[in-house]
């Protein structure tokens, strides 16, 4: 059942959207610029995504580390600012015409630092907020914040770009990362108790020891591993698959892959009921088992070569997986000591981040030596094996949350 979130959450909710919309803005822009006013090609623009992904691998850890040892609305303050001041340079480039792949690389590091403290600290600070009841709607409520800002992001910054050039996108990304900031400033965290110093390593330990030796979290990582490399095989084989054998041309490819953001408003928006519907353990099963769903119907397109059928592939892609992210950050925050919730974090988003490049590797190499049906195939295969990890754990007998851990 629905219930009222404190002022402090609705503000971390509303600086959270805020954010991700001031990223997804700029993600979507970073390569239109590169390509309009530097005339960058392929491997520009991989070189650019490549570095924007950077963070996430080099700073997870020392951000979540950050998160367990200060104040996570500061934390989070900080890096938005950073992102804020990094638009506002990358906007003076654009004015002055001195703007390079160099620096679109470097600023979209600096940028990307913000999503980073937001990934890992807002998962640690919404326990400190919401009581254990509330965490699910809690959690549903970011995910739709970026399911929102997924779907909208992207075609905001191309409508801009073409409307009033390059720099309005900058202009309002940075606008919107200083209100994110602002929203931060009124969120009464609750104080924690000093924790006693320590090497950071050991920090760092304790979190990987802590998800290795749990039976619920060691299966999410595994799964989120094999998701996310399932993942990327598909992103790596889809749009040459959708151009040369289903027909598709340029806007219907951006149609189909469009139904995914849609598919993710929707679980957000379903995901606080089905917690309340099912067991929390199936609840949890629904998203990797959607993925299933999800690549088998991609593999029809085989046998029925439909674009309607890849959308719908996508669809579900969107809705089931967000399912997931809600109920296992949720479940991860309950089963977590709150001063461990941020390394805890950042060792889930490293995994599954390191994981991507991989699968877009293996993408390409199938892509490359063998038919586009060997890689759906291929694709279906790690969707099955996620869907297994998870399936054959403790987290499946779940009737409902476990009881939280103390501090």
């Amino acid at each position: 059942m629905s219930q009222a979130l404190s002022a402090s959450f609705r503000r971390l909710a509303l600086s959270n959207l805020l954010a991700q919309l001031a990223e997804q803005l700029s993600l979507a822009a970073v390569p239109i610029v590169a390509v309009l006013l530097l005339k960058a090609g392929p491997g520009e623009i991989g070189f650019l995504a490549a570095i924007q992904s950077l963070p996430f691998l080099l700073l997870s850890m020392p951000l979540g580390l950050l998160a367990d040892r200060t104040s996570r609305t500061r934390l989070m303050a900080w890096a938005e600012a950073l992102r804020a001041l990094a638009l506002l340079l990358l906007l003076a480039l654009i004015l002055s015409g001195h703007v390079s792949i160099t620096a679109l690389a470097v600023i979209g590091f600096l940028a990307a630092v913000g999503t980073v403290a937001f990934s890992v600290a807002a998962p640690s600070l919404v326990p400190a907020l919401v009581q254990v009841d509330g965490l699910a709607q809690a959690n549903g409520r970011l995910e739709l914040a970026r399911s929102a800002a997924f779907a909208a992001g992207p075609a905001l910054a191309g409508a801009l770009i073409a409307w009033t050039g390059a720099s309005a996108a900058f202009v309002l990304s940075g606008m919107l990362s200083v209100a994110a900031v602002l929203c931060l400033r009124g969120i009464r965290e609750p104080v924690r108790a000093a924790m006693p110093a320590r090497h950071p390593l050991l920090e760092l330990q304790d979190g990987a020891r802590w998800v290795w030796q749990s039976d619920l979290l060691r299966p999410i990582v595994y799964c989120s591993i094999a998701w996310n490399i399932s993942w990327f095989m598909l992103q790596a084989a889809y749009v040459p698959y959708a151009i040369n054998e289903l027909g598709l041309d340029a806007s219907g490819v951006g149609v189909t892959l469009a139904c995914y953001g849609v598919g993710m408003i929707v679980g957000a928006l379903l995901a606080p009921r089905v917690v309340g519907w099912l067991p929390f353990g199936q609840a949890i099963l629904l998203g990797p088992y959607c993925s299933v769903l999800a690549s088998f119907t991609m593999a029809m397109t085989l046998f029925w070569p439909h674009g309607w059928l890849a959308a719908l592939s996508y669809f579900l892609f969107g809705a089931g997986p967000i399912i997931w992210t809600i109920t296992s950050t949720t479940l991860r925050q309950t089963v977590t000591p709150r001063a461990m919730i941020g390394r805890v974090t950042s060792i889930n988003i490293v995994v599954s981040t390191g994981a991507r490049p991989l699968g877009a590797a293996l993408g390409g190499v199938l892509g490359v030596n063998f038919p586009a049906s060997v890689s759906l195939w291929c694709v279906v295969l790690g969707f099955c094996l996620q869907a297994l990890f998870i399936g054959a754990s403790k987290v499946r007998t779940l009737k409902r949350l476990p009881d939280p851990l103390p501090d």
